[in-house]
């Protein structure tokens, strides 16, 4: 509106005119100072989920703040505390009847998978004790317990039926994890599970393989020494199937 038809209206029609403008700006402004507020608000939230400090959760909680809300990362707050080990932060989240436990960070990962990475076997049993599924297509938890050699979180997803030869995009699978970083113990507990030692990634990669990669000498030695074994085994009982010859007559 330029200046002359402002002026052309009625006194009245321009004080509605400025009680309109009044309104929009104000409610501007209120806009803008809750956004920043609500920005504060969910930084300290965030640092309270970081220092585990449930209080300060519990009491955000109970003021309506959405259990699923991420950092600017796009990162959830259950998978924060997973991934500070934030247990008694992550329980409270995980009370609350609106968390989405699957919720999956910017990478991909979910709360399960970053506490099967930390080896926190107490918040896997809890997550595992609230529903959440074990398995995961592409990387799963198992991968990631495996991959820092985590038997005793290994162990708790195997006995939740975790798929033991899950395949990542690779087709990469726990026991090559294992292999990788050189975790014997973690290598026996999924080969004594029904681990499959020759399965091959999208890259014709096998455990054994994965091992020698990473110069992961104790992965190599076991390997190398169950193989010979099997295949000592499999010439003795190959051996023990031929029929005895006929004796000199």
């Amino acid at each position: 509106m330029n200046t002359f038809t402002y002026l052309s209206l009625p006194a009245v029609s321009r004080r509605l005119l400025h009680r309109f403008a009044l309104v929009c700006i104000t409610a501007l402004a209120s806009f803008v100072l809750t956004g920043t507020a609500h920005a504060a608000d969910l930084d300290s939230l965030i640092k309270a989920v970081k220092f585990d400090d449930v209080k300060a959760v519990q009491k955000a909680l109970a003021h309506g703040v959405d259990p699923n809300a991420t950092d600017k990362q796009g990162t959830p707050l259950l998978v924060i505390a997973a991934r500070e080990k934030s247990d008694n932060v992550a329980k409270a989240l995980m009370a609350d009847p609106k968390i989405d436990l699957e919720k999956l960070d910017a990478a991909g990962e979910n709360a399960m998978m970053l506490a099967a990475l930390n080896g926190d076997a107490d918040l896997v049993k809890a997550l595992i004790d609230k529903g959440a599924e074990v398995n995961k297509k592409g990387w799963a938890p198992l991968h990631y317990a495996a991959a820092n050699g985590h038997d005793d979180v290994v162990k708790m997803l195997l006995d939740e039926s975790a798929y033991i030869d899950a395949g990542s995009p690779n087709g990469t699978t726990p026991l090559m994890m294992a292999a990788r970083g050189n975790y014997l113990s973690t290598v026996k507990v999924l080969l004594d599970a029904g681990a499959d030692s020759r399965v091959k990634n999208q890259l014709g990669l096998t455990a054994l393989d994965f091992a020698k990669r990473y110069q992961a000498k104790d992965v190599i030695a076991g390997l190398q020494d169950m193989y010979a074994r099997e295949a000592a085994a499999a010439s003795s009982a190959s051996a023990a199937s031929v029929p005895a010859g006929n004796g000199a007559k």
